[in-house]
Protein backbone atom coordinates (compact mmCIF):
# COMPACT_ATOMS: atom_id res chain seq x y z
CA UNK A 1 0.00 0.00 0.00
CA UNK A 2 1.25 3.17 -0.63
CA UNK A 3 1.90 6.07 2.32
CA UNK A 4 2.09 9.27 0.06
CA UNK A 5 -1.52 9.61 -1.36
CA UNK A 6 -3.15 11.89 1.32
CA UNK A 7 -4.93 13.80 -0.84
CA UNK A 8 -4.19 17.75 -2.07
CA UNK A 9 -6.04 19.27 1.11
CA UNK A 10 -3.26 17.05 3.38
CA UNK A 11 -0.59 18.40 1.85
CA UNK A 12 -1.47 22.20 1.21
CA UNK A 13 -2.26 22.33 5.00
CA UNK A 14 1.18 20.21 5.81
CA UNK A 15 2.72 22.83 3.47
CA UNK A 16 1.77 25.87 5.26
CA UNK A 17 2.42 24.38 9.05
CA UNK A 18 6.01 23.14 7.24
CA UNK A 19 6.43 27.20 6.36
CA UNK A 20 5.37 28.04 9.34
CA UNK A 21 7.65 26.31 11.26
CA UNK A 22 10.36 27.45 9.05
CA UNK A 23 9.61 31.38 9.84
CA UNK A 24 9.29 30.50 13.22
CA UNK A 25 12.73 28.56 13.01
CA UNK A 26 14.17 31.31 11.32
CA UNK A 27 13.33 34.15 13.93
CA UNK A 28 14.59 31.97 17.03
CA UNK A 29 18.06 31.27 15.10
CA UNK A 30 18.06 35.04 14.29
CA UNK A 31 17.57 36.23 17.94
CA UNK A 32 19.80 33.09 19.33
CA UNK A 33 22.70 34.82 16.70
CA UNK A 34 21.86 38.02 18.35
CA UNK A 35 22.29 37.57 21.60
CA UNK A 36 25.32 34.90 21.05
CA UNK A 37 27.22 38.14 19.27
CA UNK A 38 26.29 40.90 22.18
CA UNK A 39 27.32 38.32 24.61
CA UNK A 40 30.57 37.27 22.71
CA UNK A 41 31.56 41.18 21.84
CA UNK A 42 31.00 42.13 25.29
CA UNK A 43 33.82 39.23 26.73
CA UNK A 44 35.89 40.50 24.65
CA UNK A 45 35.37 44.16 25.56
CA UNK A 46 35.53 43.02 29.12
CA UNK A 47 39.20 40.88 28.90
CA UNK A 48 40.52 43.66 26.49
CA UNK A 49 39.79 46.32 29.24
CA UNK A 50 41.47 43.75 31.99
CA UNK A 51 44.22 43.78 29.94
CA UNK A 52 44.79 47.60 29.37
CA UNK A 53 43.91 48.48 32.63
CA UNK A 54 47.30 46.51 33.94
CA UNK A 55 49.37 47.72 30.54
CA UNK A 56 47.85 51.51 31.71
CA UNK A 57 47.93 50.95 35.57
CA UNK A 58 44.61 52.33 35.32
CA UNK A 59 42.50 51.18 38.18
CA UNK A 60 38.63 52.47 36.68
CA UNK A 61 39.66 50.55 33.68
CA UNK A 62 40.40 47.17 35.21
CA UNK A 63 37.20 47.30 37.51
CA UNK A 64 35.09 48.28 34.79
CA UNK A 65 36.50 45.09 32.70
CA UNK A 66 36.49 42.80 35.69
CA UNK A 67 32.60 43.47 37.13
CA UNK A 68 31.08 43.19 33.51
CA UNK A 69 32.94 39.28 33.38
CA UNK A 70 31.01 39.07 37.07
CA UNK A 71 27.66 39.93 35.71
CA UNK A 72 28.18 37.79 32.43
CA UNK A 73 29.21 35.08 35.19
CA UNK A 74 26.19 35.50 36.63
CA UNK A 75 23.36 35.92 34.00
CA UNK A 76 24.88 32.45 32.74
CA UNK A 77 24.51 31.07 36.15
CA UNK A 78 21.42 32.52 36.69
CA UNK A 79 19.90 31.32 33.54
CA UNK A 80 21.41 28.01 33.48
CA UNK A 81 19.97 27.13 36.93
CA UNK A 82 16.32 28.44 35.83
CA UNK A 83 13.84 26.02 34.89
CA UNK A 84 12.27 26.61 31.09
CA UNK A 85 9.04 28.79 31.06
CA UNK A 86 8.06 28.13 27.62
CA UNK A 87 6.71 25.17 25.93
CA UNK A 88 9.00 22.57 25.95
CA UNK A 89 9.58 20.72 22.66
CA UNK A 90 7.42 17.88 21.20
CA UNK A 91 8.82 14.37 22.31
CA UNK A 92 10.22 12.32 19.19
CA UNK A 93 7.23 10.53 17.09
CA UNK A 94 7.21 7.21 15.73
CA UNK A 95 7.69 6.63 11.55
CA UNK A 96 7.87 4.46 8.85
CA UNK A 97 10.52 5.94 6.28
CA UNK A 98 11.50 4.22 2.89
CA UNK A 99 15.33 4.51 2.59
CA UNK A 100 15.93 6.17 -0.97
CA UNK A 101 19.53 5.84 -1.10
CA UNK A 102 22.85 5.50 1.79
CA UNK A 103 26.12 6.45 1.37
CA UNK A 104 29.02 4.97 4.28
CA UNK A 105 31.75 7.68 4.50
CA UNK A 106 34.10 6.42 6.57
CA UNK A 107 35.02 2.56 7.25
CA UNK A 108 37.90 2.42 9.67
CA UNK A 109 35.81 2.40 12.90
CA UNK A 110 32.92 -0.07 14.65
CA UNK A 111 30.15 2.74 14.16
CA UNK A 112 30.22 3.69 10.57
CA UNK A 113 28.91 7.41 9.32
CA UNK A 114 26.52 7.00 6.82
CA UNK A 115 24.25 8.98 4.52
CA UNK A 116 20.77 8.77 4.02
CA UNK A 117 17.84 9.79 2.11
CA UNK A 118 14.57 8.66 3.04
CA UNK A 119 11.07 9.14 2.74
CA UNK A 120 9.50 9.41 6.07
CA UNK A 121 5.74 8.81 5.99
CA UNK A 122 4.29 9.89 9.83
CA UNK A 123 0.83 8.83 10.54
CA UNK A 124 -0.82 12.19 10.76
CA UNK A 125 0.79 14.01 8.36
CA UNK A 126 1.81 13.58 4.25
CA UNK A 127 5.58 11.76 3.66
CA UNK A 128 8.27 14.04 2.80
CA UNK A 129 11.97 13.70 1.47
CA UNK A 130 14.63 14.16 4.47
CA UNK A 131 18.63 13.38 4.30
CA UNK A 132 20.52 12.83 7.91
CA UNK A 133 23.80 11.36 8.73
CA UNK A 134 23.76 8.74 11.38
CA UNK A 135 26.28 6.48 12.68
CA UNK A 136 25.30 3.06 11.94
CA UNK A 137 27.38 -0.16 13.74
CA UNK A 138 29.12 -1.96 10.57
CA UNK A 139 27.42 -4.98 11.48
CA UNK A 140 23.76 -3.33 11.33
CA UNK A 141 24.63 -1.95 7.93
CA UNK A 142 23.12 -4.90 5.78
CA UNK A 143 19.87 -4.52 7.50
CA UNK A 144 19.51 -1.09 5.43
CA UNK A 145 19.61 -0.80 1.76
CA UNK A 146 17.87 1.32 -0.80
CA UNK A 147 13.99 0.52 -1.37
CA UNK A 148 14.00 -0.85 2.05
CA UNK A 149 11.70 0.28 5.06
CA UNK A 150 13.16 1.41 8.17
CA UNK A 151 11.57 2.43 12.15
CA UNK A 152 12.91 6.31 12.51
CA UNK A 153 11.45 8.81 15.09
CA UNK A 154 10.92 12.47 14.00
CA UNK A 155 10.09 15.29 15.85
CA UNK A 156 6.59 17.30 14.57
CA UNK A 157 7.91 20.29 14.83
CA UNK A 158 11.26 20.29 13.28
CA UNK A 159 10.62 17.40 10.76
CA UNK A 160 14.12 17.21 9.55
CA UNK A 161 15.66 16.46 12.98
CA UNK A 162 14.71 12.48 11.92
CA UNK A 163 16.84 9.37 13.70
CA UNK A 164 16.43 5.82 12.54
CA UNK A 165 15.80 3.62 15.32
CA UNK A 166 17.98 0.47 15.17
CA UNK A 167 16.65 -1.49 17.58
CA UNK A 168 12.66 -0.78 17.44
CA UNK A 169 9.89 -2.98 19.30
CA UNK A 170 8.59 -6.11 17.35
CA UNK A 171 5.50 -4.10 16.52
CA UNK A 172 7.30 -1.48 14.74
CA UNK A 173 9.66 -3.97 13.53
CA UNK A 174 6.54 -5.90 12.07
CA UNK A 175 5.13 -3.36 10.34
CA UNK A 176 8.06 -1.87 8.75
CA UNK A 177 8.59 -5.57 7.43
CA UNK A 178 4.85 -5.01 5.96
CA UNK A 179 5.10 -1.79 4.73
CA UNK A 180 5.00 -0.83 1.08
CA UNK A 181 6.44 3.20 1.04
CA UNK A 182 5.85 5.05 -2.10
CA UNK A 183 9.00 7.84 -2.70
CA UNK A 184 7.71 11.39 -2.15
CA UNK A 185 8.65 14.10 -4.45
CA UNK A 186 12.14 16.14 -3.93
CA UNK A 187 10.06 19.17 -3.89
CA UNK A 188 8.68 17.87 -0.38
CA UNK A 189 12.60 17.77 0.94
CA UNK A 190 12.85 19.50 3.87
CA UNK A 191 16.05 20.75 5.79
CA UNK A 192 17.42 22.68 8.97
CA UNK A 193 16.75 26.31 8.05
CA UNK A 194 19.10 26.98 10.86
CA UNK A 195 22.95 28.44 10.87
CA UNK A 196 25.44 25.39 11.00
CA UNK A 197 27.94 25.00 14.14
CA UNK A 198 30.82 26.27 11.94
CA UNK A 199 29.03 29.45 11.71
CA UNK A 200 28.13 29.72 15.49
CA UNK A 201 31.57 29.72 15.90
CA UNK A 202 33.47 32.32 13.50
CA UNK A 203 30.16 34.48 14.23
CA UNK A 204 31.32 34.21 18.19
CA UNK A 205 35.05 34.64 17.06
CA UNK A 206 34.68 37.87 14.78
CA UNK A 207 32.22 38.95 17.71
CA UNK A 208 34.57 38.16 20.36
CA UNK A 209 37.51 40.52 18.10
CA UNK A 210 35.10 42.96 17.61
CA UNK A 211 34.88 44.06 21.47
CA UNK A 212 38.10 43.87 22.37
CA UNK A 213 39.89 45.62 19.22
CA UNK A 214 36.98 48.71 20.08
CA UNK A 215 38.26 48.77 23.84
CA UNK A 216 41.75 48.76 22.10
CA UNK A 217 41.15 51.81 19.56
CA UNK A 218 39.21 53.82 22.70
CA UNK A 219 42.73 53.58 24.61
CA UNK A 220 45.45 53.76 21.57
CA UNK A 221 46.40 57.13 22.44
CA UNK A 222 47.47 56.48 26.16
CA UNK A 223 48.93 52.83 25.47
CA UNK A 224 50.79 54.00 22.91
CA UNK A 225 52.13 57.12 24.07
CA UNK A 226 53.05 55.38 27.30
CA UNK A 227 54.84 52.50 25.16
CA UNK A 228 56.97 54.94 23.20
CA UNK A 229 57.91 56.82 26.07
CA UNK A 230 59.30 53.90 28.06
CA UNK A 231 60.82 52.68 25.29
CA UNK A 232 62.64 55.68 24.22
CA UNK A 233 64.07 56.29 27.67
CA UNK A 234 65.18 52.45 27.83
CA UNK A 235 66.33 52.09 24.44
CA UNK A 236 70.03 51.75 24.38
CA UNK A 237 72.54 53.08 21.96
CA UNK A 238 72.40 50.43 19.22
CA UNK A 239 76.06 50.23 16.62
CA UNK A 240 76.39 47.90 14.06
CA UNK A 241 78.62 45.10 13.96
CA UNK A 242 78.45 41.99 11.67
CA UNK A 243 78.08 38.24 13.54
CA UNK A 244 78.75 34.84 12.91
CA UNK A 245 76.58 31.74 13.18
CA UNK A 246 77.30 28.45 13.34
CA UNK A 247 74.47 26.06 13.35
CA UNK A 248 73.04 22.30 13.64
CA UNK A 249 70.59 20.48 14.22
CA UNK A 250 68.46 16.85 13.48
CA UNK A 251 65.75 15.09 13.55
CA UNK A 252 64.57 11.21 13.58
CA UNK A 253 61.30 9.83 12.14
CA UNK A 254 60.15 6.78 14.31
CA UNK A 255 57.66 4.05 13.77
CA UNK A 256 58.40 0.58 11.57
CA UNK A 257 57.76 1.98 8.62
CA UNK A 258 58.58 5.51 8.94
CA UNK A 259 61.83 5.30 6.71
CA UNK A 260 63.17 8.60 5.25
CA UNK A 261 63.25 6.16 1.91
CA UNK A 262 59.24 6.41 1.83
CA UNK A 263 58.50 8.82 -1.04
CA UNK A 264 58.01 12.51 -0.58
CA UNK A 265 59.10 12.07 3.81
CA UNK A 266 63.07 13.49 2.81
CA UNK A 267 61.67 16.90 1.09
CA UNK A 268 59.24 17.38 4.26
CA UNK A 269 61.77 16.49 6.77
CA UNK A 270 64.09 18.88 4.63
CA UNK A 271 61.29 21.58 5.32
CA UNK A 272 61.13 20.77 8.75
CA UNK A 273 64.75 21.40 9.57
CA UNK A 274 64.39 24.73 7.64
CA UNK A 275 61.75 25.81 9.45
CA UNK A 276 63.96 25.29 12.37
CA UNK A 277 67.64 26.84 11.53
CA UNK A 278 65.87 29.65 9.63
CA UNK A 279 67.57 29.27 6.36
CA UNK A 280 67.90 27.56 3.57
CA UNK A 281 71.46 27.64 2.86
CA UNK A 282 73.38 24.77 4.79
CA UNK A 283 77.22 23.21 4.14
CA UNK A 284 76.94 19.82 4.84
CA UNK A 285 73.51 17.33 4.59
CA UNK A 286 73.83 14.05 6.76
CA UNK A 287 70.45 11.53 6.03
CA UNK A 288 70.15 8.08 7.06
CA UNK A 289 67.25 5.73 7.47
CA UNK A 290 65.77 7.25 10.22
CA UNK A 291 67.54 10.59 10.57
CA UNK A 292 68.21 13.73 8.97
CA UNK A 293 70.60 16.40 10.31
CA UNK A 294 71.96 19.18 8.47
CA UNK A 295 75.52 21.88 9.52
CA UNK A 296 75.46 25.37 8.22
CA UNK A 297 77.90 28.14 8.74
CA UNK A 298 76.06 32.09 8.20
CA UNK A 299 79.68 33.73 7.15
CA UNK A 300 80.07 31.36 4.50
CA UNK A 301 79.30 32.95 0.63
CA UNK A 302 76.03 31.53 -0.55
CA UNK A 303 78.47 29.54 -3.87
CA UNK A 304 79.87 27.09 -0.35
CA UNK A 305 76.16 26.10 0.57
CA UNK A 306 73.86 23.91 -0.05
CA UNK A 307 70.01 25.20 -0.84
CA UNK A 308 67.69 22.32 1.21
CA UNK A 309 64.74 22.86 -1.37
CA UNK A 310 67.51 22.29 -4.73
CA UNK A 311 68.28 18.66 -4.01
CA UNK A 312 66.36 15.78 -5.96
CA UNK A 313 65.31 14.05 -2.97
CA UNK A 314 62.98 11.79 -5.26
CA UNK A 315 65.66 10.40 -6.49
CA UNK A 316 67.40 9.45 -3.76
CA UNK A 317 66.19 6.30 -2.90
CA UNK A 318 67.15 4.97 -6.01
CA UNK A 319 70.47 5.91 -5.63
CA UNK A 320 70.56 4.01 -2.41
CA UNK A 321 68.74 0.61 -4.15
CA UNK A 322 71.57 1.35 -6.82
CA UNK A 323 74.79 1.43 -4.14
CA UNK A 324 73.07 -1.90 -2.03
CA UNK A 325 73.23 -3.94 -4.70
CA UNK A 326 75.36 -2.98 -7.10
CA UNK A 327 78.71 -2.34 -5.33
CA UNK A 328 79.34 -5.85 -3.83
CA UNK A 329 77.53 -5.68 -0.65
CA UNK A 330 75.51 -8.72 -0.29
CA UNK A 331 73.78 -7.71 2.96
CA UNK A 332 74.08 -4.42 3.71
CA UNK A 333 73.08 -3.11 7.10
CA UNK A 334 72.97 0.50 6.89
CA UNK A 335 73.41 3.19 4.84
CA UNK A 336 74.07 7.22 4.35
CA UNK A 337 73.88 9.80 2.19
CA UNK A 338 76.13 12.77 2.53
CA UNK A 339 75.47 16.22 0.75
CA UNK A 340 78.15 18.73 0.63
CA UNK A 341 78.75 22.00 -1.31
CA UNK A 342 80.67 20.87 -4.49
CA UNK A 343 84.26 21.95 -5.29
CA UNK A 344 85.34 24.38 -8.12
CA UNK A 345 83.60 27.23 -10.27
CA UNK A 346 80.39 26.28 -11.46
CA UNK A 347 80.41 23.08 -9.53
CA UNK A 348 76.96 22.01 -7.82
CA UNK A 349 76.83 19.80 -4.39
CA UNK A 350 78.10 16.40 -4.44
CA UNK A 351 75.95 13.66 -3.39
CA UNK A 352 77.51 10.23 -1.25
CA UNK A 353 76.06 7.45 -1.03
CA UNK A 354 77.85 4.87 1.35
CA UNK A 355 76.42 1.42 2.36
CA UNK A 356 77.84 -1.00 5.22
CA UNK A 357 78.13 -4.84 5.48
CA UNK A 358 79.67 -7.14 6.28
CA UNK A 359 82.05 -7.65 3.40
CA UNK A 360 82.87 -3.69 4.03
CA UNK A 361 81.81 -0.39 2.80
CA UNK A 362 80.87 0.96 -0.39
CA UNK A 363 80.19 4.20 -1.87
CA UNK A 364 78.64 5.91 -5.07
CA UNK A 365 78.78 9.68 -5.81
CA UNK A 366 76.12 11.79 -8.03
CA UNK A 367 75.66 15.09 -8.31
CA UNK A 368 72.86 17.48 -8.22
CA UNK A 369 70.54 16.00 -10.68
CA UNK A 370 70.71 12.52 -9.47
CA UNK A 371 73.22 11.55 -12.35
CA UNK A 372 76.01 8.87 -11.09
CA UNK A 373 79.74 10.10 -11.77
CA UNK A 374 81.45 7.50 -9.13
CA UNK A 375 81.61 4.06 -7.77
CA UNK A 376 83.86 2.79 -5.55
CA UNK A 377 82.87 -0.61 -4.69
CA UNK A 378 84.05 -2.81 -1.60
CA UNK A 379 87.50 -3.64 -1.86
CA UNK A 380 88.12 -0.60 -3.95
CA UNK A 381 90.39 2.79 -2.96
CA UNK A 382 89.26 6.28 -3.26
Amino acid sequence: MGTTGQGQAGQDVDEANGQAVKRRSAASGFLDALRLSVTSGVTGAALAALVVGVIMEAVPVFVTGGGVLVVLILIGVVAGRRSPAGEEPPAGRLALARIEDLRATNGEMADVPVKFRLTVAPDDRPAYRVKINQAINLVDIPSYRPRGTAVVTYRPDEPWEVRIVTRPTPEWSRRAEEAEIDSAPESTLVSDPGVSEGSWCVLCLLAFLAGAALVVLLFRGELFTSGDGDGAAAKPPSSSSSTSRTFSTSTTVSGPSASLLTFGRMRVTAMELETRVDTAYVTAITIEDHRMAVRGDSTRPVSETVHLQSLPYELFPGLVHEARTTLGVRDPRSWRIDVTPGTGAGAGPRVRVTVTGKEGTAHLDADATGRVTDRRAVGESG
